[in-house]
């Protein structure tokens, strides 16, 4: 059985192990406000309802507002799931062709209130976003306040690693012990679902291992030779790096683009040289999980090693509370900001335990 050390993946600053704080101690200690990549229209029968929900999940509230509305849960669109224990800000669709809108304004409560409602000609699809604004406060803060000081610049100058959260892996790595089962033993899961979480789970942590290599080797904010090159801002611009010259240096210290790693699958890597004799040692060992993904029909796709947060600010509410703001593309981590940062303790964590209640899964707190 293999091992999976989540915590111990390398930090590019050692310090943050000196330090510590909790997340979620209450839910409006963590916010997140949706943003999509696009304003809907106001014109079409799919009814768009941004609500502001708390303590409450995206699935649960998506099968209400299908009973709400008379309609199957399929007739329900948002574009990802949010934290349950947060006070989150999403938009949802409802296809409402055919259908008699109900009165919105009855289906709000003291923990969801529809901030707007517009109209659209489309259904909201899984994946249509933009990124999400964070705004979290910090509780039981320790640590000396010039180590805090040091490490929030240096997130605000050069970025984080950026990882997987460790909620893609779900609790204490099981996505991660079933996905090896399923790879060495050749059984795989009856439900599709779970051959989806285990699958982004596997390729996840994959990744997370090239990026902790890199990390280990000083080079994960560099561009090696061989290394595909992210356009900053974008999904699919992106350039292989056959020399490492003064322009593509001074272009990866002004933050324009980005080296990445590999999220395995079927296909010849995109990525030479250094940065693939790199991944090679990294994956060497992981053979069978190369397979598992190739089997399944994924094909190679690239990451950005670096995480830039937009609009980055702090302050110190008391010496026991810091409050962060910042805004993070599609498909990052919030998690990876605070692990640059202090040993981060998760309250909601603590409370199942404490109570031997059924932990969240990862889908309902990425």
């Amino acid at each position: 059985m293999k091992q999976f050390d989540i915590e111990g993946l390398a930090r590019v600053n050692t310090l943050a192990t000196q330090c510590s704080a909790t997340i979620r101690g209450l839910p409006e200690h963590f916010q997140v406000i949706e943003q999509l990549p696009f304003e809907p229209d106001g014109v079409g029968g799919h009814v768009w309802l941004k609500i502001e929900k708390r303590g409450i999940n995206t699935d649960w509230l998506a099968g209400e507002l299908a009973k709400f509305a008379g309609v199957p849960q399929v007739a329900i669109g948002y574009a990802g799931l949010k934290d349950r224990h947060a006070v989150t800000t999403q938009w949802f669709s409802i296809n409402m062709e055919g259908v008699e809108q109900p009165n919105w304004s009855e289906f709000a409560s003291d923990d969801i209130t529809i901030v707007e409602q517009t109209t659209h000609a489309k259904k909201l699809k899984r994946g249509v976003l933009a990124g999400n604004q964070f705004k979290l406060i910090l509780s039981d803060v320790l640590g000396e306040r010039e180590q805090w000081q040091q490490a929030l610049e240096l997130v605000k100058q050069q970025g984080v690693p950026n990882y997987f959260g460790e909620q893609r892996f779900g609790h204490n790595g099981n996505n991660l012990n079933r996905a090896d089962y399923w790879f060495v033993s050749g059984k795989a899961p009856k439900k599709r679902n779970q051959k989806s979480i285990y699958l982004s789970a596997a390729r996840s942590w994959l990744f997370n291992l090239i990026l902790a290599r890199r990390i280990q080797d000083g080079n994960w904010d560099q561009a090696l030779m061989g290394d595909v090159m992210a356009l900053a801002g974008t999904k699919a611009s992106s350039f292989v790096c056959d020399q490492v010259d003064d322009v593509v240096k001074a272009r990866v210290t002004a933050m324009d683009i980005h080296p990445t790693g590999a999220l395995w699958g079927r296909g010849i890597p995109p990525n030479h040289s250094d940065s693939l004799q790199c991944e090679q040692e990294v994956l060497n060992q992981w053979q069978d999980w190369q397979h598992g993904l190739e089997k399944a029909g994924l094909s190679q796709e690239r990451r950005s090693l670096r995480l830039f947060p937009d609009h980055f600010s702090w302050q110190f509410l008391d010496d026991a509370q810091l409050k962060l703001e910042f805004f993070l593309p599609a498909g990052c981590y919030a998690t990876a900001i605070m692990r640059e940062l202090a040993m981060i303790s998760d309250a909601q964590h603590r409370n199942y335990q404490d109570s031997n209640a059924i932990p969240l899964n990862d889908a309902d707190t990425k």
